[in-house]
């Protein structure tokens, strides 16, 4: 039996907004439910650490493979992965299961998503968890023309906005891929920080240089490498990069939404050695949010959800019942 099988409750499936959702629901059917919300290049999966201890301590748990990703449906069009379908797709879900409110954690681009929910479907979050991706104001400008401008044509979200082409990379060898990106913060900072300056991001010369014969710093167990690996050889990648070829479309779609997020309990979890979403991302967020508490996990990379489980899990599970008492 697969990783999937073995550590994660059975899949159910859902039509939502247009599209076949998978997700994966446990614990009891009673209170507030928490919804978990995976970033790139991950899938519910990457919950399961979560899953069963939230489920353990009688919370209703659920953390669906989101649109273009895993089980769940992959659109052709561009325009369906931006935040009016990402944020569409969770109120779906809501109303599949009968759920008025739902607290939402999310991780890497499941918490941009989740960010987003209060001020696209405020009726829709009694709460809001975000896991190493902070609360930011709308952006001067497209964010894509200030990465490029910061980061150079190479960083990988400006690189991303190329049709096809990070797409055929990344598939042509799935387990390099995931690989790479699934490792420890030692090995990340090394490959992400140049040794003649800042760091520029560019993840296909570091994925090209990188030699897969390298075992240092990998994260995962080999069953569950091989639950992502199979996924998205049989997936492609297309689906999640998809969700940054919206990054302009959503900023300039965005005009207009509030600015701050009051009457709403939020947590927020930074990760000290995580490259990409540095807790200094979220030093502003107290001047943002009315009701706002905010922990870091020391020792964590980016995969702080798999890499630091018992701490993540801790964290969460105290606030909920100080904010949610069951």
């Amino acid at each position: 039996m697969s990783a999937l099988e073995t550590q994660m409750p059975p899949v159910k499936r859902a039509q939502v907004n247009g599209i076949e959702m998978a997700y994966y629901e446990a614990g009891p059917r009673q209170g507030v439910p928490i919804v978990l919300c995976h970033g790139f290049p991950e899938l519910a999966f990457s919950w399961r650490h979560q899953i069963k201890a939230l489920a353990d301590a009688g919370r209703w748990v659920i953390a669906p493979d989101q649109r273009g990703y895993g089980l769940t449906s992959r659109p052709d069009a561009v325009t369906d992965y931006d935040m009016e379908h990402l944020t569409g797709d969770l109120v779906g879900l809501l109303d599949h299961l009968g759920v008025e409110k739902a607290i939402f954690c999310g991780h890497d681009w499941g918490g941009f998503v989740v960010w987003q929910m209060p001020l696209i479907h405020p009726d829709r979050v009694a709460g809001v968890i975000g896991l190493n991706t902070p609360f930011m104001p709308r952006a001067p400008m497209d964010p894509i023309a200030l990465m490029k401008f910061r980061f150079g044509p190479d960083m990988y979200i400006v690189w991303f906005q190329t049709p096809d082409e990070p797409d055929a990379f990344f598939a042509a060898d799935v387990e390099k891929t995931l690989r790479f990106f699934m490792r420890r913060p030692q090995a990340m900072a090394a490959a992400a920080q140049p040794a003649d300056g800042e760091p520029t991001f560019a993840f296909k010369a570091l994925i090209e240089a990188w030699d897969p014969s390298d075992l240092g710093g990998q994260l995962l167990t080999a069953e569950e490498l091989d639950a992502f690996v199979s996924t998205f050889r049989r997936t492609g990648f297309t689906g999640g990069i998809n969700w940054y070829r919206n990054f302009t479309r959503n900023w300039e779609r965005s005009q207009g939404f509030p600015e701050r997020l009051d009457s709403l309990p939020c947590l927020m979890i930074t990760a000290e050695l995580d490259p990409v979403l540095s807790p200094a991302m979220a030093e502003g967020m107290p001047t943002l949010i009315g009701d706002l508490e905010m922990h870091m996990v020391a020792g964590s990379g980016h995969w702080t959800q798999q890499e630091k489980p018992e701490e993540v899990n801790r964290l969460i599970l105290d606030w909920l019942q100080r904010r949610f008492p069951t």
